[in-house]
C-alpha cells in the first residue's frame, strides 16, 4: 500500500511540473580564451594570468590556446638578423583580431611599442625583478664578469646586453646563443661549449623556478635592462568592454605607469628590441625616476640621461618617456642611432 501511495505521489508531482515550472537547465559557462606562445616560460606566465582570472571570476572558464611563433620556429638565427619587430606577437595578434582568442599574454619586453590597429594593452601585472642576471657555467669558480679570464665567451642573444657589457668588460667576447632557457643552460653547462657564462633575464629564471642559477644580478651602471623587462602585458581588442572588466583586478598601476614611460622612451627614439637602449625605473613616493642609455653596437660610444617626474596618470608617464628621450638626443643619442640605422644587415630595428 505504501509503495502504491508513493507511486501516485510521484505521478502527481511530475504532472504538476509543467514546462513553465520545471527546473531550467543550467546555462552553459562562458569560456574566455587566452592566447600564448608554446614555450615553457610563456605557458607558465600565461597560467599565472589564468589562475588570477579564475580566482577573480569563478563563474567563467578560462582556456589557454597556444601556438608557435616566428621567433620560436628559428632557434639558430641571431635575433638581431630578423627583419621583423614582432617576432613573438604577430601570429597571436591575428588570432586575437579574428576572435579566436580574447586576450594574449606576453612578456612586455617582447611587445612592439606600436601595436596593430585595433589592439591595445588591457593590463600590466605587478613586475618581477626586471634586472638581467649573470649565470656562470655550473662548474665555474667565478662569480663576477670581472674575474673571468681575458677572451672568455659570454652567451647572449641581445645586442643591448653585449654593447653595454663591452664598455665595462672589454676583456670579454660575446657570442649569440638561442633557444629556450633550458636549452641555453644546457649549452652553457656542456663542458665542450665555448661559453663561460650567460646573460639572461632574472624574471624568466625566477618564474621557471631556476633562481638558484642566478650567480649575480646585473644593474646600473654596468647594465640597464630592456624596456618592459620583468612585466607581463595582456593584449586585447580595443573596445572589448567585457574583457576590460575581467582584467581590472589584475592591473598594477605603478608597474603600468613605469612601463608606459619606458615604452614612450623607446617609441620616441624609434628603437626596436634589437637596438642597444637600456632603462631603469624606480618609484620614490609619487615621483618616477628613470635612467636611459643608448650604446653603439660595439660599445665604444654611449650616452646616458637621468630624469624624474611626478607621475600619476598615463599621459604624464608618456611625457616622462619623451623627456628622457629628448635628454638622450641632446647628449648625442641621435648620432649613435643613425649609425645603427645604416647597418640594417646587422640590426633591423
Amino acid at each position: 500500500m505504501a509503495s502504491y501511495l508513493l507511486l501516485r505521489a510521484h505521478h502527481a508531482l511530475m504532472s504538476a511540473l509543467t514546462p513553465d515550472t520545471a527546473p531550467a537547465a543550467p546555462a552553459p559557462r562562458r569560456t574566455i580564451r587566452i592566447g600564448s606562445r608554446k614555450s615553457k616560460l610563456a605557458l607558465i606566465q600565461t597560467e599565472l594570468v589564468r589562475s588570477l582570472l579564475v580566482a577573480a571570476h569563478p563563474h567563467l572558464d578560462f582556456e589557454i590556446v597556444s601556438m608557435t611563433t616566428t621567433g620560436d620556429n628559428n632557434q639558430t638565427k641571431p635575433l638581431h638578423s630578423f627583419g621583423a619587430k614582432a617576432l613573438w606577437t604577430h601570429e597571436l595578434e591575428e588570432l586575437l583580431l579574428d576572435g579566436r582568442v580574447d586576450m594574449i599574454v606576453h612578456s612586455l619586453k617582447d611587445m612592439p611599442t606600436q601595436l596593430p590597429l585595433h589592439c591595445t594593452i588591457g593590463a600590466i601585472l605587478p613586475r618581477e625583478d626586471p634586472r638581467d642576471a649573470l649565470v656562470m657555467k655550473a662548474s665555474s669558480p667565478h662569480t663576477t664578469l670581472a674575474s673571468l679570464p681575458a677572451g672568455s665567451t659570454i652567451g647572449t642573444s641581445s645586442v643591448r646586453r653585449s654593447a653595454q657589457l663591452a664598455r665595462s668588460h672589454p676583456h670579454l667576447t660575446f657570442q649569440d646563443v638561442r633557444g629556450n632557457v633550458g636549452t641555453r643552460l644546457a649549452k652553457l653547462d656542456d663542458p665542450s661549449s665555448p661559453y663561460a657564462a650567460l646573460i639572461l633575464a632574472s624574471a624568466g629564471l625566477i618564474r621557471l623556478g631556476l633562481s638558484d642559477r642566478i650567480t649575480a644580478p646585473l644593474e646600473s651602471p654596468v647594465l640597464l635592462h630592456a624596456v618592459g623587462q620583468g612585466a607581463l602585458g595582456v593584449e586585447v581588442r580595443e573596445g572589448d568592454q567585457e574583457v576590460d572588466v575581467l582584467l581590472a583586478p589584475l592591473r598594477d598601476v605603478k608597474t603600468a605607469l613605469a612601463c608606459r614611460a619606458e615604452r614612450s622612451l623607446m617609441r620616441t627614439l624609434e628603437g626596436g628590441c634589437s637596438v642597444p637602449i637600456g632603462v631603469e625605473t624606480a618609484w620614490e613616493g609619487g615621483v618616477l625616476k628613470m635612467k636611459g642609455i643608448v650604446v653603439s653596437l660595439d660599445g665604444a660610444e654611449a650616452v646616458d640621461f637621468d630624469g624624474e617626474m611626478e607621475v600619476t596618470e598615463e599621459e604624464e608617464a608618456e611625457e616622462m618617456g619623451r623627456v628622457v628621450a629628448r635628454g638622450l638626443v641632446e647628449k648625442g643619442a641621435e648620432e649613435i642611432l643613425k649609425k645603427i640605422n645604416l647597418n640594417r644587415e646587422i640590426v633591423d630595428a
